[in-house]
């Protein structure tokens, strides 16, 4: 999560669903830090009025064939909520990201602390009764935002990773949403993101759908 492109920061106090879609609408997505907080970056999102999924998709999802996804809705509360969670994600964002980026208690926080967090979803993915991961997510009755996803990398491969989102767009689909927002686009490493239908591109005025001007963007890996 290093170089995380930020244009511009605000925080919001009004938190209906017309004016939270609004923010997004111009780049701004939910951050992290405190209730309310939004960042502008280079968000991406699908357009999912008339989506459809495209050969690769099918193909890792014929390869993850029997992954289940459930939606639990935030907070979650003291008893229910379960340290495993929050131990996984801090495996995953550190193998991924490199110590400190997400700590276990700040994950705990958006799951369990409406006061101090912007997430109203906790995705649960299940693939033959094992426990696969989580999604950290927003929703509403027009957009979703995918949010901070983490999954068990030691038993499951990346193709895991791809069906968890491919399940969430399919999910926000059905519940006919507008957009599901994917997060930002910042590096080469965020290519994995561009691999669907109908994506578009925030360029910090306005959205774009050249992805191979998206491509000349992202910052080749040292």
């Amino acid at each position: 999560m290093s170089n995380y492109i930020s244009w511009d920061q605000t925080k919001i106090e009004d938190f209906s669903e017309d004016n939270i879609t609004s923010f997004y609408a111009n780049g701004y997505v939910f951050g992290r830090i405190n209730k309310g907080n939004m960042n502008k970056t280079r968000s991406i999102r699908v357009n999912l009025s008339d989506f459809e999924l495209n050969s690769e998709n099918r193909r890792v999802l014929r390869k993850i064939e029997g992954l289940e996804m459930s939606t639990l809705q935030l907070p979650m509360s003291e008893n229910t909520y379960d340290w495993h969670i929050h131990k996984l994600a801090k495996d995953f964002y550190d193998n991924k990201f490199g110590k400190g980026i997400f700590t276990a208690s700040k994950v705990k926080q958006l799951i369990t602390d409406a006061e101090n967090s912007n997430f109203n979803y906790l995705f649960k993915y299940e693939f033959q009764g094992a426990l696969v991961g989580y999604c950290i997510a927003y929703s509403n009755t027009n957009i979703t935002h995918y949010t901070y996803p983490f999954y068990d990398f030691t038993k499951f491969e990346n193709n895991f990773g791809m069906g968890m989102m491919l399940n969430a767009i399919l999910w926000a689909q059905g519940k006919s949403n507008q957009y599901i927002y994917l997060g930002s686009a910042k590096d080469y490493k965020d290519k994995y993101k561009l691999q669907f239908n109908n994506l578009e591109w925030f360029d910090g005025e306005q959205w774009q759908t050249d992805l191979d001007e998206l491509k000349s963007l992202l910052t080749p890996l040292n």
